[in-house]
């Protein structure tokens, strides 16, 4: 876009309106940033408080997390409650999260899912419109964590964590946990947290239950280091800045 006040829009808008349109700082504390060295042009560290960027191939970085300078581009976390289909219509008129979304999110925005949970599971789903961001997050190469909490019935032994950590046989080939513990216990029943970068259908549920532990109940509370935090099931929030530069940190981007 040229600015009619100025020209010189027309090579490039300044870096330091770049960050305050991007939500990144005011003006002042962007133009700090630059002269602090913190901030990079195309991998290239810029300090030149006049330096003009072109914000449709240019990539911006501010202490190395990536800067979304693209406006139209749309970053959500949705909490799905239990019962609801991970999908942006169904044909059978069960409801889904596109439900959700055409009553939260203003106009056709062509939103990619991140993240898809079976009907019996909650937790969070990350939703854009921002394609390479989506292809890299859900490809398997990029492994990218994703962390639940579930109810099992019984007294989890001591070494589960440890068995699941090295592995065990399912039908459709091994699988693993990155991360294992248990968070409470009352009779009959312990909640576990399990950190795991798998994304092959019901894998926690199929892993719990091949080792004797039925899921009761299951939460995705994490994905690539976005957290559910207090969310009401049914609740879409934008991602922070900070969080949208996570996940481009997370996938190479």
């Amino acid at each position: 876009m040229v600015d009619e006040h100025d020209p010189g829009e027309a090579q490039g808008i300044r870096l330091q309106k770049v960050l305050s349109q991007a939500g990144i700082a005011s003006r002042r504390a962007a133009e700090k940033l630059i002269r602090d060295g913190r901030v990079e042009v195309d991998g290239e560290v810029v300090t030149e408080l006049g330096t003009r960027v072109d914000t449709d191939v240019s990539v911006v970085r501010v202490d190395g997390a990536r800067v979304v300078v693209d406006d139209s581009l749309v970053y959500l976390a949705l909490n799905k409650p239990r019962g609801m289909h991970s999908t942006m219509s169904d044909d059978r008129g069960r409801p889904c999260i596109g439900d959700v979304v055409e009553h939260r999110v203003r106009g056709n925005k062509k939103l990619f899912h991140v993240g898809r949970l079976d009907a019996d599971t909650e937790g969070l789903i990350l939703l854009t419109n921002d394609g390479e961001l989506a292809h890299r997050l859900m490809h398997p190469s990029h492994e990218v964590p994703k962390t639940y909490l579930a109810t099992v019935a019984g007294t989890v032994p001591r070494g589960l964590g440890k068995k699941l950590r090295a592995g065990i046989e399912l039908e459709d080939g091994p699988a693993r946990v990155d991360d294992f513990a248990v968070v409470d216990a009352i009779p009959g029943k312990t909640l576990v947290r399990l950190t795991l970068h798998e994304g092959r259908n019901r894998i926690v549920r199929r892993m719990l239950a091949a080792v004797g532990f039925p899921v009761e109940s299951l939460v995705r509370t994490e994905i690539g280091g976005i957290s559910l935090g207090k969310q009401r099931p049914g609740s879409i929030r934008p991602l922070r800045h900070d969080e949208i530069g996570q996940l481009y940190k997370a996938v190479g981007l």
